[in-house]
């Protein structure tokens, strides 16, 4: 009877947990989550059509209205706000550009890069420590007085 149970709880071993352990299965969904639902066939082609318009226009060395559709039509539309706004260029299209003009031009590009986003991390970490500390001497100030407090009435009762 024990080797039939033994055999039992082997197979059960290999057949569920040793599975589970050497490939483990993913988590299930949670409840909020709600599938995309899939994309049509036309959907797929008109994708993939602006996929590849938008590719064909990134070979041209000037940087116009075919790779932003919707800014020149909005600029189209709004004649006056756009005279009076100044466009500039987003990092990637500025690295765009200086890529196609070689490395000279893209590794000042790369440095400002860099530089801004070190300072900003620095900015960032100064921001945290410094609020650190105070959190420090706020919690030390608290504990301070809550043992002065502690002390002053046990000062009054043996006093008394």
């Amino acid at each position: 009877m024990k080797l039939r149970v033994v055999c039992r709880k082997l197979y059960h071993y290999v057949r569920y947990d040793l599975k589970e352990i050497a490939f483990p299965s993913s988590l299930p969904d949670p409840p909020s989550y709600k599938p995309k639902p899939k994309l049509t066939t036309k959907q797929k082609w008109y994708v993939l059509k602006e996929a590849s318009r938008l590719y064909a226009a990134s070979w041209v060395r000037d940087i116009g209205p075919e790779l932003r559709p919707r800014e020149h039509k909005a600029k189209a539309t709004n004649k006056q706000d756009s005279s009076k706004q100044e466009i500039e260029m987003s990092l990637l299209e500025e690295l765009a550009v200086a890529a196609r003009g070689g490395m000279e031009t893209l590794r000042p590009t790369l440095q400002r890069v860099y530089m801004t986003r070190a300072s900003a991390y620095r900015d960032a970490l100064r921001a945290f420590i410094e609020g650190y500390q105070e959190g420090i001497k706020q919690v030390m100030e608290e504990k301070e007085k809550s043992e002065k407090g502690e002390n002053q009435g046990d000062k009054t009762s043996k006093s008394v």
